[in-house]
């Protein structure tokens, strides 16, 4: 049974309770959903802090606009080469604790009431953040803050500690065929 929502019925209130969100999986789309409600929420005047772990200065797309928009605090905390999980570097743990820090500062601070931690699934899945950590980050999160990690390989204690979870699955992928990512639209 379908039930008929008018726009009267939706409320203009701010939440009460901020949630954890958290978008996984193998398949695209995981940062472009944390984009998507950082859109609504701006739509709404509500203040969005994003911090990228293994993103650093790099001209991602999504970094180059959000860089534009008022209301958003971005913050990047990677270097220029990839992180590989057999070859983790210490300047990568450090980077990664420091995206933490700032993660958990933001949070904390009262001045955002969202908070989104780009490729932190990974992070933690790479042993550059422990996951305890994280699910401490959880634990402290004001109940007003909404909180949404993305990245693939979400720790199942990671998934079980959050209210929302969307896996992305690939079903196919042009990388596969040895297509590169494109810039505009898989960068």
């Amino acid at each position: 049974m379908t039930e008929n929502i008018s726009r009267r019925d939706l409320t203009t209130e701010p939440a009460d309770k901020g949630l954890v969100q958290v978008f996984t999986g193998e398949g695209k789309g995981k940062t472009s959903a944390a984009m998507g409600t950082i859109m609504r929420a701006l739509g709404h005047d509500l203040r969005v802090s994003v911090i990228f772990f293994l993103k650093g200065e790099y001209a991602y797309g999504e970094r180059k606009i959000l860089a534009r928009l008022a209301g958003v605090t971005i913050k990047s905390f990677g270097g220029e080469d990839f992180v590989f999980p057999e070859r983790v570097k210490p300047e990568q743990k450090a980077l990664a604790a420091q995206a933490l820090a700032a993660a958990r500062t933001d949070m904390l601070s009262g001045n955002f009431d969202l908070v989104v931690l780009d490729e932190i699934n990974v992070a933690c899945a790479f042993k550059l953040v422990p996951v305890e950590e994280v699910l401490q980050l959880i634990e402290e999160k004001p109940e007003k803050v909404e909180l949404i990690l993305t990245g693939r390989k979400a720790d199942a204690r990671l998934v079980q500690a959050a209210d929302l979870v969307t896996e992305m699955i690939k079903i196919k992928h042009p990388y596969d065929a040895g297509q590169p990512a494109r810039p505009g639209f898989d960068y």
